[in-house]
């Protein structure tokens, strides 16, 4: 019998009770830290953001990081919280300096939410504040404060100095911060503030040159054309071009990189062919204009609206209250400068002229192939259920958008394992017939040639660009043996040179499932790796019973469940470390099999080794 719905059902949760009851409206996911959106870098974020803001306004060139196993410390060298004020700023909810426009015109957090976060989340939290050669120390656990020391003298420089711990209660036993997701969160602070010095363990983070150096360090080879930089108060951009398919953006506003995107890369999008279309006297299509571009925009906006507290995309139409819109401020800036720069250089204007004709062209010689592959599609969607669809999608207006996944998995077997036991309103699966074609060297063309090819891109809805993308994670499910990792290999080829905006837009990523299962009568583990299942057998007993799944055809349903639920281990992939992608897919998916057996063999690990490293 349900309970009865009076007075008492009315429960009131104090702001702590709140963030610590619902940490996702705060900080978006929790997560392990294998993800780089992980909530525990948001925590940092979230606190290196209040020293960047000191920065901006023109106090302290030097914000020093140290991470010792999970306790993070960051010190900056701004004017310090005014002391009188320091439990306050760090406790209670929405209590800042940056309500007032006057002291933080352009400020990254606006709603005195962030700190008091990363303290309620932490299970030990400590905030010191240096002004004037005085001194003041509050500590808390979970958010409640332990420890209020009394104001003392001190020789310190002036600053603020936060250091936290996040609780595992909250964010798992096995939580980690990897630092190669910290290292690119400080690069990225630091190509937006020139000038400003950020240290990790003792490591300097500085840009000379702002976007441009950002961009010379994404390309994955080299630009078509000389890098365009143009800067103008509260606006930088980079662009260039490359030869890979798709369109590649870093968008960032007040220094926080909005993964998401949201109005201001909307409007770089749009201004960018209007300026090309202008410049060139013809009507170009917006597709080939953008065709192949890598381009990074900032803005700063007065008080700026993100549509969730993590602020990964800008919801803002206008500049400031009292400014024009971000469209008309982003299109009067490159019509200006962006025209002005492709008049000072006519050999990139010349090279940027003959990309788009070139992308115009192989467009055209691909549209009666495309209609004979939409044709074919047709005929083979009335027999093919090869797609077992979802009904949520990315592109809907369902608030569970962002939960739709699409499975690649190998074959009927694995794909009846998974369909069986998915969520039907936001996961979808696509069975492959086999391993797919390698396309490593092909143009284009293969994807409609190719059934099973032009089958994928339709289901993801991605021919015209990312901007239809009907599923948010798209998630390479292949079985854990030799025969897997090829096909996840082959697919990740074809990924990479025709929708990299999959990867650099955070949507690709590899599934993870168990190799062992342990049980005995009482329990029963998955294990993902060797070291696991050992551990296992420490706990359940070495009499327990082994499995090892060769194929998710193997794993049942009612298994399957727990392994694409909340459970779910998915690796994103990224990226951030590979410099030169068709360097990477020669060298991996070319014909130089002698130069790949010389490699394998000269790195073979055997059993002996894993166990003593």
């Amino acid at each position: 019998m349900a309970n009865a719905y009076t007075e008492d059902s009315i429960k009131t949760l104090s702001p702590l009770e709140h963030i610590r009851l619902r940490p996702g409206m705060y900080i978006g996911r929790l997560g392990n830290g294998s993800n780089a959106e992980d909530g525990i870098y948001v925590l940092l974020k979230e606190t290196i953001d209040n020293s960047i803001d000191e920065y901006t306004m023109g106090h302290g060139k030097k914000i020093e990081i140290e991470l010792n196993d999970r306790t993070l410390r960051v010190r900056d060298y701004g004017r310090g919280i005014p002391l009188g004020k320091l439990i306050d700023c760090v406790s209670i909810i929405n209590t800042g300096a940056k309500y007032d426009s006057e002291t933080f015109q352009k400020s990254v957090g606006l709603n005195g939410v962030g700190q008091k976060a990363v303290n309620a989340l932490s299970i030990s939290f400590r905030a010191q504040a240096i002004r004037e050669g005085d001194t003041k120390i509050v500590e808390f656990t979970q958010g409640k404060i332990t420890k209020d020391n009394k104001v003392a003298k001190t020789a310190e420089r002036n600053g603020t100095i936060i250091e936290f711990t996040p609780d595992e209660a909250l964010f798992g036993k096995d939580f980690k911060f990897r630092n190669e997701f910290i290292e690119e969160m400080l690069w990225n602070y630091a190509y937006l503030n020139r000038g400003l010095t950020l240290t990790f363990n003792g490591k300097a983070y500085k840009s000379e040159n702002g976007l441009k150096d950002l961009l010379t360090k994404k390309l994955t080879g080299e630009p078509l054309y000389a890098m365009a930089h143009l800067e103008a108060e509260d606006i930088e951009v980079a662009i260039t071009h490359g030869a890979h398919y798709g369109e590649e953006y870093y968008s960032f506003v007040n220094g926080q990189h909005t993964t998401m995107g949201g109005t201001h890369l909307a409007a770089f999008r749009e201004a960018f062919v209007a300026t090309i279309r202008n410049f060139f006297k013809k009507e170009y299509d917006a597709a080939d204009i953008r065709q192949s571009i890598i381009a990074a925009v900032s803005v700063r906006v007065q008080e700026p609206v993100f549509e969730s507290q993590t602020k990964t995309k800008l919801g803002s139409t206008d500049l400031g209250p009292k400014g024009p819109t971000i469209r008309q401020f982003i299109g009067g800036f490159l019509q200006q400068h962006l025209d002005n720069w492709l008049h000072r250089n006519p050999e990139a204007a010349d090279a940027m002229k003959r990309k788009i004709e070139d992308s115009e062209r192989e467009r055209k010689e691909l549209s009666g192939i495309r209609n004979l592959a939409r044709e074919r599609a047709k005929k083979a969607s009335l027999h093919n259920r090869k797609l077992r669809d979802c009904r949520v999608h990315l592109d809907g207006k369902d608030k569970r958008a962002e939960d739709s996944s699409l499975f690649i998995v190998e074959g009927d077997s694995a794909a009846g394992s998974l369909t069986s036991c998915r969520d039907v309103q936001t996961q979808a699966v696509f069975a492959l017939k086999g391993k797919p074609l390698n396309t490593f060297g092909l143009t284009k063309k293969v994807i409609y040639e190719n059934e099973e090819f032009h089958l994928l891109q339709s289901a993801l809805n991605i021919e015209d660009g990312m901007d239809g993308l009907r599923y948010n994670k798209v998630i390479i499910a292949t079985d854990a043996d030799v025969d897997g990792m090829h096909i996840r290999l082959l697919l990740l080829s074809f990924i990479l040179q025709f929708f990299p905006e999959l990867i650099t837009q955070g949507h690709l990523f590899i599934l993870e499932t168990p190799l062992f299962r342990v049980r005995n009568k009482k329990e029963t583990r998955y294990c993902y790796s060797e070291a696991e299942k050992q551990a296992a057998l420490m706990k359940l007993g070495q009499s327990a019973e082994i499995t090892r799944f060769k194929g998710l055809g193997e794993v049942s349903p009612a298994e399957f469940k727990d392994f694409i639920g909340e459970n779910m281990r998915a690796e994103k992939v990224t990226l951030d470390r590979l410099h030169d992608v068709e360097g990477l897919l020669t060298f991996y998916m070319g014909k130089n099999t002698p130069d790949r057996q010389d490699f394998i063999i000269g790195n073979l690990r055997v059993e002996k080794d894993l166990v003593e490293a």
